[in-house]
């Protein structure tokens, strides 16, 4: 796989990640086909990814809320 230098950082930590996961479900499940593996720890980061997603989108309305509070009463002021 070629990668630029600048990502190559990012590149290996990712991998590392992967073949913990691959590790620890074949010890925790005792599932030895690197297929089923590989689908394992695609399902769970992009389950991940999504969890992330919810909580951004969560922030992200709170912050707006806030922001809109904010310019309500800075209104009322002036």
């Amino acid at each position: 796989m070629k990668v630029s230098p600048d990502d190559e950082e990012e590149i290996r930590k990712a991998g590392k990640i992967i073949n913990d996961k691959i590790k620890e479900y074949r010890e925790k499940f005792g599932i030895d086909d690197k297929q089923d593996l590989l689908s394992m720890v695609a399902f769970d980061a992009v389950v991940e990814k999504m969890k992330i997603e919810s909580n951004n989108d969560s922030n992200e309305n709170t912050i707006v809320e806030k922001l809109r509070s904010l310019n309500q009463g800075i209104n009322q002021i002036v």
